[in-house]
């Protein structure tokens, strides 16, 4: 026969799955990330039982399992950083700034905590590397322009 005709199993047709991707560079943490990083990983191993328990679907059980070992290195290799002090911009600071003449208010904090909608950036991100090291009154470079950024005020989270 040829293989023309023969049918190909659906296996053959689906997209790989991937690990989840881990951000480059250190896992830097609030306590509230931290707590945050607990918290999925044991919803995720609760999940994992359940689903298990009422003989849940191969797909379902290999996507919680990715998504716990995702959990599981993020838990192990979270650093938990010291609260921020003084009036300068760091890893656990709340930054107001003016850009392009409107003013705005960004949390620096670690990746998996990161919620633009939030206003909470990661350490990591373009506009908290240019506010990061900055005090209330300087300008700061960004999107390749000089002096883009006023800062307004710093303060603790």
């Amino acid at each position: 026969m040829s293989v023309a005709f023969r049918r190909e199993s659906d296996e053959e047709h689906l997209e790989p799955k991937f690990e989840l991707p881990i951000p480059a560079g250190p896992n830097w943490v609030t306590e509230r990330g931290a707590a945050m990083t607990v918290a999925r990983h044991e919803a995720l191993e609760t999940a994992i039982a359940e689903a298990l328990a009422r003989s849940a679907g191969e797909d379902e059980v290999k996507a919680l399992r990715r998504d716990l070992r995702y959990w599981a290195t993020r838990r192990a290799t979270m650093d938990v950083q010291p609260k921020a002090v003084g009036d300068v911009a760091a890893f656990g600071t709340t930054v107001r700034y003016r850009l392009n003449g409107k003013e705005a208010e960004v949390s620096i904090v670690g990746d998996d905590e990161a919620d633009p909608a939030a206003r909470a950036i990661s350490f990591s991100s373009p506009l908290a590397r240019a506010l990061i090291g900055g005090g209330e009154g300087d300008l700061a470079d960004f999107a390749g322009k000089s002096d883009a950024i006023e800062i307004l005020g710093v303060s603790a989270l």
